[in-house]
């Protein structure tokens, strides 16, 4: 445990001495700061008004920026140890593979959503300050969407990066996952399942495999509980999980499918000839 909680620790520091930590801070800082700016709190959509439409927005564009962010600066973690000769010096240190393993992905994952939350948080204080009203339970379920979604493509990036040889290979194939993941989503696979006549209800799982399709439509659910921007498809995820229901599947399935991959990344890692 010892070893574990040093290993998170170092991966932090070094973590926060990167560029990309800088970067990342600040750009989602500065979307928080630029909402602000341009009066989203003051002004009314969709009957949401204040610090709602502002969490709407911000987690509708933290969605096209958090997994790209989070899957090519993590992919360099074990590929780019391997290729500087870490592992090397690794092996003649009292430091089982499990606790640098483990600790790296508990550091990473620190470093990921300490800007997140924080944006958020700076939000929720900014609006005391205002006295303007907190939508306590949208801010809560945002942040545990955020939560569960920054570890799911942590998850995924630690597994690419235990598969691949070098860097440029692992930043190349979380590229690709991404723009699947992107590409993939809900109108591009949904036509061409209609094409082939699939049936509905199986586009529709399909299409909720795709941890960027729940986050999605967990975030339009806050503000749509019938989701009726998702047309006829809202019919199905409504008779299959039921509002409350979908809610809880966009927290467990993200959490799920990160500890698989997690796990599946660590298994490859002890197995495979790490110099």
């Amino acid at each position: 445990m010892n070893t574990l909680l040093l290993t998170a620790k170092l991966d932090i520091v070094e973590s926060l001495r990167a560029r990309w930590f800088l970067i990342y801070s600040l750009v989602f800082g500065g979307i928080v700061a630029l909402l602000f700016a341009f009066g989203l709190t003051e002004s009314r959509v969709l009957g949401f008004i204040g610090l709602s439409r502002l969490l709407v927005t911000y987690i509708q564009l933290t969605m096209a920026i958090l997994p790209v962010f989070v899957l090519i600066t993590t992919v360099r973690s074990v590929a780019g140890d391997r290729e500087a000769g870490v592992f090397e010096y690794l092996l003649s240190l009292p430091v089982s593979l499990s606790a640098w393993f483990w600790g790296k992905i508990i550091g990473r994952y620190v470093t990921i959503f300490l800007p997140v939350f924080v944006a958020m948080l700076g939000a929720v204080l900014w609006a005391l300050v205002k006295d303007v009203e907190v939508p306590w339970g949208m801010f809560g379920y945002y942040t545990a969407l955020l939560a569960v979604m920054g570890w799911c493509f942590l998850g995924i990036g630690m597994f690419i990066s235990t598969l691949a040889r070098s860097t440029d290979v692992a930043q190349g194939a979380a590229f690709m996952v991404w723009l699947t993941l992107l590409l993939f989503l809900d109108l591009i696979l949904l036509g061409i399942l209609i094409q082939g006549r699939v049936m509905p209800e199986v586009a529709v799982t399909i299409a909720l495999a795709n941890p960027l399709q729940v986050f999605r439509t967990a975030a339009l659910a806050m503000f749509d509980p019938q989701l009726i921007v998702l047309g006829p498809s809202a019919y199905v995820i409504l008779d299959l999980f039921g509002a409350t229901g979908y809610r809880l599947y966009a927290l467990a399935y993200p959490l799920l499918l990160g500890t698989l991959c997690a796990l599946g990344g660590f298994l490859v890692f002890r197995r495979s000839d790490l110099p």
